[in-house]
């Protein structure tokens, strides 16, 4: 990475991702990845997607994410903490089921996501 990127900017991400996340806009989503995004959640395997739980590509998130708001159509997410450092952003969500879910977005220079994972509580 050449520059970091401003606290601020990564903290208006956080915002704009659980926004889109709330529109249930999956393309308005996609825009805030890079093409070549990876995306690690146990999630992925749950859903019959790839055991390793890792999806590759913005074509394989559609899929993926297509499906899984077709399973949650009441799919919401509360930002409870945004949390930065110069290449990413945590941003700390309730889902609306009441689960604490911790989302790792790393983005590369012109600030598209370029790695995400989904961290949920253990036990």
């Amino acid at each position: 990475m050449s520059q970091p990127h401003q606290p601020s900017t990564l903290a208006a991400l956080g915002r704009t991702w659980v926004g889109a996340w709330n529109a249930r806009d999956l393309e308005r989503v996609l825009t805030l990845y890079a093409e070549d995004a990876v995306m690690t959640s146990d999630r992925i395997p749950m859903l019959g997607f790839d055991a390793s739980g890792t999806v590759r590509g913005k074509d394989a998130l559609r899929v993926y994410w297509g499906k899984a708001l077709g399973l949650i159509p009441n799919l919401h997410f509360t930002a409870i903490d945004v949390f930065v450092s110069p290449d990413s952003v945590v941003v700390l969500y309730e889902n609306e089921r009441g689960k604490r879910i911790c989302e790792y977005l790393r983005v590369n220079d012109t600030g598209l996501i370029v790695q995400g994972s989904a961290n949920h509580l253990s036990g």
